[in-house]
């Protein structure tokens, strides 16, 4: 069994319109789903290793209280109840307190020092997912900060969850990129995170969550069929991979990473 504490190992999108975001994300990511649960009305997304994520309806009460359409990921936890407090001492918060969820587990959901919101679980089933192997289609190929408080988060994390810093990148105006492994390793292959600062045009701290597909400008092509916004890219990053990030057509933001066919044109 793996694992997973610590570690970002399950990410839910709360919608709108969960039927038209699974049609969406079906075409351009390439998932399979099927449904979970007594009602069905929580369908689980599957990638090529196997199920990876959730899609829902935003629930009334919180929909009340003005969410709106986001992905959120969560985090592996020994215990919920623990973790919760001594985040929260760490200079996190509670924003819901840990309950359980009837047939899959206890969870919380945890804002760090900056802001962004991320959730806590612990199963209950004894079985474990097996992680995915690397670049695996359809699953999360990179997880990425955009922090409210960039030194309190790089803290945050490594102190509270055991990840260890990488190299960082330097952004000019825009500060340092600072890569970051959840599972521990020091070598940039084992790197799969990376924390930066808020950029301006982000209106608030979140975790972006990068889907892995394979040629990226026929993903792109999918978003704008699909009724997605092209937000920025494609971009090469170190390793030869590209990147773009987009909105999914209720406004939930998201990113792919994937290859190129031709690398020598223009990013």
């Amino acid at each position: 069994m793996t694992d997973f504490n610590g570690q970002f190992f399950w990410h839910e999108l709360m919608t709108s319109d969960p039927q038209a975001a699974l049609a969406f994300y079906t075409d351009v990511v390439g998932w399979t789903t099927m449904p979970f649960g007594p009602d069905g009305d929580y369908m689980l997304v599957v990638g090529s290793a196997g199920p990876l994520g959730g899609v829902m309806a935003i629930p009334p009460e919180a929909k009340d209280c003005g969410m709106t359409p986001w992905w959120g990921g969560y985090i592996g936890s020994a215990d919920v109840d623990a973790d919760a407090a001594r985040l929260a001492a760490a200079g996190g918060s509670i924003k819901r307190a840990p309950e359980d969820i009837p047939g899959v587990g206890r969870f919380a959901v945890i804002g760090d020092p900056g802001g962004a919101t991320f959730m806590l679980l612990k199963g209950s089933s004894p079985d474990g997912m097996a992680p995915p192997p690397p670049n695996a289609p359809g699953h999360v190929g990179w997880n990425e900060l955009y922090a409210g408080n960039f030194d309190a988060d790089l803290a945050f994390y490594t102190g509270q969850f055991g990840w260890t810093r990488g190299d960082a990148m330097d952004m000019g105006d825009m500060g340092s990129y600072q890569l970051v492994s959840q599972t521990g390793g020091s070598d940039f292959p084992s790197m799969d995170a990376g924390i930066m600062p808020r950029p301006d045009v982000m209106p608030v701290p979140l975790w972006l969550f990068y889907f892995t597909v394979g040629d990226i400008d026929a993903a792109v092509e999918r978003v704008s069929a699909g009724g997605g916004t092209l937000l920025n890219g494609p971009m090469e990053v170190p390793g030869g991979s590209w990147i773009i990030q987009a909105l999914d057509p209720q406004g939930a933001m998201f990113a792919l990473v994937g290859t190129r066919a031709d690398a020598g044109e223009g990013a």
